[in-house]
This record gives structure tokens, sequence and C-alpha cells, in this order.
């Protein structure tokens, strides 16, 4: 059974999270890609001695080698990033017109959002969640396009297509054309060797200290370049991650929606189960055994010349029988009873009261109907307490309240017994209130030593 503890932590996380992160965690902190591909990379047998010095910190950049695996493959995400300066170009060429700019990148947005995810899961091994919809199906154009105009996804995805993403591609090109100047540069003597002669480098005469300035910035700048641009990929994850995709809060929120139903259709299906178990055994075990009952009723009537030895078993048999019917029928009515499926609850409480081996009034207030998952967790609810004030509590009366309070279900036991209830004592208390948290509900007990008990249960009406 899926309880709600799991739901009551997400929802304290996004009480505890921010709608608007700030972008200054884009520039430092581990980045999870990095982590995981350092991991991969590492030989499995390759174990660091205790004294051979400390791991190097995983928030410091690390300058991968020139041709590496994860430099090729950042360099290849930045290049296809590119082109994505256009929007950038755009907005600074057509700045006087802000209005047809915006609108037009509200209408492109779609499509850039989803070429950018299209980017870093070819390119970047990163899988961007889509938005889920912010408006029904069936929405009429005007009230989608105000969700849209109003929407913090969709304002997020454009300070990332405008700010974020064009200004770390231009980082990027910069990586880019160090990494060109540094393959150029680093082969300055081979140029010399290569060019015919007459050509302008030929011509131009430079001396060898010259050559091997040359060649030294080259080397650098073969370093420098890939450094940028890993260090621009990482970024650029983490910006795509924070805004190109759902929010921290949003997709918490989906978490407990997802879990809240989850934990209705398994409180459903257990409740379906029940009900076909009660049929089950009212429509068969226990229609067989009454009509045992009944030929053994005839047998024992009609039956004069038998010995007192087999009258005596036939009696027993009987007897035995009458047992098993009525235990039988209790086992049904605790599974399902079926008067709370034929008249409701109040019914069916008022049934829980007249059974009950101590007086108990009674006071129910149901004027809007209810999910029967709910009835039937409130039924047992109120069953299981009774049984136990009548077995711990040495109580003289109960007095039961059920009540509806809008969308709620509010149940109260009270009885004058000795008091002094604990879950921790095994008096049936943990197992109620997890019947009510199976449905999202809250159990309170006020005992204190010397009485009175008073119990209180909230259901929700509805799951």
């Amino acid at each position: 059974m899926i309880t709600t503890d799991g739901l009551r932590r997400l929802r304290e996380g996004i009480r505890r999270g921010t709608a608007h992160p700030s972008l200054a965690w884009l520039w430092s902190g581990h980045d999870e890609h990095d982590a995981h591909d350092a991991h991969d990379q590492r030989h499995p047998h390759d174990q660091r001695h205790p004294e051979s010095g400390p791991e190097p910190h995983p928030d410091r950049p690390q300058i991968p080698a020139p041709w590496s695996t994860k430099a090729v493959r950042d360099l290849r995400l930045v290049a296809a990033g590119l082109p994505f300066l256009l929007p950038l170009l755009v907005l600074v060429t057509f700045t006087k017109l802000v209005a047809g700019v915006c609108i037009l990148l509200l209408v492109l947005l779609p499509v850039l959002t989803r070429a950018q995810r299209s980017r870093f899961r070819a390119l970047g091994d990163l899988e961007i969640p889509e938005h889920p919809p912010l408006t029904p199906p069936g929405t009429s154009f005007p009230m989608r396009w105000l969700s849209v105009v109003g929407s913090e996804a969709t304002w997020r995805q454009v300070g990332y297509h405008v700010l974020i993403g064009p200004t770390l591609a231009l980082f990027g090109l910069l990586g880019l054309l160090g990494l060109g100047a540094g393959l150029t540069m680093s082969t300055v003597f081979a140029w010399h060797g290569l060019m015919p002669r007459g050509s302008l480098i030929r011509k131009s005469g430079t001396s060898a200290v010259l050559d091997l300035v040359l060649t030294a910035i080259g080397v650098l700048l073969l370093f420098v370049g890939p450094w940028l641009a890993v260090r621009t990929a990482r970024v650029d994850r983490r910006a795509a991650r924070a805004l190109l995709g759902p929010s921290r809060a949003r997709e918490l929120e989906r978490r407990v929606e997802d879990l809240a139903e989850s934990r209705a259709g398994v409180v459903d299906a257990a409740d379906a189960e029940r009900r076909r178990i009660e049929r089950d055994l009212h429509d068969g075990a226990q229609q067989r055994l009454v009509s045992l009952a009944m030929n053994l009723g005839l047998a024992r009537k009609t039956l004069k010349d038998v010995s007192p030895e087999a009258m005596r078993v036939i009696i027993e048999a009987h007897e035995e029988a009458q047992a098993a019917i009525v235990e039988l029928r209790d086992l049904v009515r605790g599974l399902h009873p079926v008067v709370l499926e034929d008249r409701g609850l109040d019914a069916a409480l008022s049934g829980i009261a007249a059974r009950a081996p101590l007086p108990v009034r009674l006071d129910v207030s149901l004027p809007a109907p209810m999910s029967p998952t709910v009835e039937a967790v409130a039924y047992f609810v109120v069953s299981e307490s009774l049984a136990n004030v009548a077995k711990h509590a040495r109580a003289s009366r109960v007095e039961l309240s059920v009540r509806q309070a809008g969308s709620r279900l509010r149940i109260m036991i009270h009885d004058d017994g000795v008091g002094g209830a604990d879950s921790s004592r095994g008096t049936g208390l943990t197992g109620l209130r997890k019947r009510a948290a199976s449905v999202d509900g809250t159990l309170a007990i006020s005992s204190p030593l010397g009485g009175p008990t008073t119990i209180t249960v909230e259901l929700p009406c509805e799951l």
C-alpha cells in the first residue's frame, strides 16, 4: 500500500523550493554528466592509494586532452549551438521593433525549444523532459495564447534562447576559434616547408625565435580551446536543464500528482478485490454451509431410529455448521458489508452502533455522496475503534459523530473510559492510523490517564 509519507515530504519540498532559482549556480558546482563521464573513464582496478595524495575536487575544472572523447563531444555540442546565435543577432539588429520581435519569438519558441532538446539529446547525452500542456484539450486559441504568455515556463525558455544560449554560443565560438588558431600556430614550422617558393610566408622570412613563440602559443591554445569548450558545454547543460525543462517545483508537483493517482488506484483495486471476495463467499461457501446446516437440521428432526451415538454426532455437526455460518457472516461483513453498498454509510454505521456491546450515541450528517472507497475506510475505522473501546477502555458509553465539512469527512469517537491509549502498546491505533493514511487521511488521539479518550479522524470525501 502506498502511504502518504512520501507525498508529504514532496509537498514540503515544494513549499521550501523556489520558482525562480538564481542563475549564479550555472558557473559553479559539479555537473552530474561530468561526474558520470569521470566514473566511466576510470579503470575498475585503478584504485587510488591513500598515500598518493588527495582526490581532485569535483568542482575544479579539469583541462582535458585536446582530442579526448570528452573534448570532442563537447566541441560538437558547442559547434551545434552556434546557429542559435541568430535570436541574439535579430534582437540586437531590430531593437526598435521590440513588440514584433517578441511576438515572432513567442511564435517560434516551440520550434527553438524542440531544436535545443534535440541538440542536447543527440550530442550532449541530456534528456530534457517536455513541459506538460498548459491548457486542457479543446481550449480556445485566445485562452491558449494567454496561458502561454502568462506562463513562467515560457519566459524561462525566452531567457535561455535570447540571453543564456547565445551568450554561451559566443563563448563556444571563442573556444573553437582558439582551437583553430592553435592548430595553425602550432604547425608554423610545417607551413614554411609546405608553402612553395615565392609565397608570402616564404618571403616574410620570419625568424626561428618568432616561429618558436608562435608554436608555443599554438600549443597553449590547443589546451585552452578545448577547456573553454568543455566549460561552456557544462554550463550550457545546466542552463538548459534549468530553463528549458519543467522547474523543480513543477516536477515535485507532478510527482505528487502521480503518487496520489497511483495510491488511489491501489486503494480502489484493494477495495474492488474485497468486494469480489465478499461476493464469492456470500454466493458460494456461505450458501453451501446454509444448505449443509439445513440438511443436518432436517436429519436431526426426522431420524428417530438411529443410535444415540449417531444422533449425538448429527447434533454436533449441526451446531458446528451453524457456528461456521455465523463466523463466515462476520468475516464477510468485515471484508465489505453489504449494507454499506446497498444503503450507504449512514445505515452501515447505525448497524455498527446497534451491534456494539455498550451504548453508542450516534450523530451522522452526510448531505453529499462520497467515494465508495472513503466510505469503506470510514466504516472500518469506526468499527475497529468501537471494538478497541469495548476491549480496552472499560467505558460505559460512547459518543460517535460523523459529519461532512466541505470536502472532508470528520469522525469523532469519544468514550468515558480509563484513557491512557497508546499506539505503541498494540491497542490497534497504529492500524487505524495506517488505514486513514491509505486515503490521505489523518488520525489524532487525546487519551490522558483516567480518561476520557477522543479519536478524531479526517478523510477526504473524494480521492
